[in-house]
């Protein structure tokens, strides 16, 4: 059943937009939300929001990926203008960070997930965002599954990706049991300027048996069963938690090199979700 948050003051959500954000569209009400409102430095609301930390022991995120996940507050936090700062750096002088694909990483970001706190079952989940674009970078705004299933099967819905030296295009990508990694079933759309020069809305809207993509309302892409290998491999109708990411790195984008912005960091306007969940 949809719960609606109503509370407010908690770091990171709050049950009606200041006016910096843009208004939720008439005659809707998003079930949860977090608008990011708070002093600069305050990192968002463990209330809603878990932290990934590490590299080695998840080997290298699945990508050969050369960033720790870190906790601090240089790399996730409030800005202090009703946004949160996830942010790509360069390893501190002398830092030792176990990486998987060598002796330690030479890059520190963050990795958000609302796992266990909050998800969306069916409707739309709304993400307004100011990407970061450069070579060697991937930052995703993305879902995984609740279902308990090893990845693939779990389910994963990627709400938007922005990667490498592709900075005017977003992907928006499903990966299940028999369509993963390259093999993942999905559309692009085309931006009129870098990602990193304006914020933009990314969005999904999951409905049984039906998934759209969408930026700035518009639709790019729709999955379907009958667009998979077997409709049976459709795992997406269960709950599914979000989570937003700057990688760097990896088997893709590639590595970054000297035009690499540092930090490179996603500005979140807000998450928004419609429809039906838990929170």
């Amino acid at each position: 059943m949809a719960l609606v948050l109503v509370l407010c003051g908690l770091l990171g959500a709050c049950g009606t937009p200041p006016r910096t954000h843009r208004p939720a569209p008439a005659g809707e009400k998003p079930f949860w939300q977090a608008e990011f409102d708070g002093a600069a430095g305050i990192r968002p609301s463990e209330r809603f929001w878990n932290t990934e930390t590490g590299n080695r022991e998840a080997e290298g995120w699945g990508n050969n990926e050369l960033q720790y996940y870190t906790d601090d507050a240089a790399n996730s936090a409030l800005d202090g203008a009703g946004h949160l700062e996830v942010s790509a750096r360069p390893a501190p002088p002398g830092a030792e960070l176990p990486c998987f694909t060598e002796r330690s990483c030479p890059w520190t970001s963050a990795r958000l997930t609302t796992e266990g706190k909050v998800a969306l079952t069916r409707g739309r989940a709304e993400i307004r965002a100011r990407m970061p674009t450069g070579t060697g970078l991937l930052p995703a705004i993305w879902m995984l599954g609740d279902n308990g299933a090893q990845w693939p099967g779990q389910g994963e819905i990627d709400i938007c990706e922005v990667v490498g030296g592709e900075p005017r295009t977003v992907y928006g990508t499903a990966h299940g049991p028999t369509y993963s990694n390259e093999d993942g079933i999905g559309g692009a759309a085309t931006l009129t300027a870098d990602a990193s020069t304006a914020f933009h809305t990314y969005a999904v809207d999951k409905q049984p048996h039906r998934i759209t993509w969408s930026v700035d309302g518009k639709p790019y892409f729709t999955l379907t069963p009958s667009k998979l290998p077997s409709p049976r491999d459709w795992v997406f109708e269960q709950d599914m938690h979000l989570l937003l990411n700057v990688a760097v790195g990896g088997d893709w984008p590639g590595p970054p090199d000297a035009s690499t912005p540092s930090p490179a960091t996603m500005t979140v306007d807000y998450v928004r979700l419609y429809g039906e969940g838990h929170a």
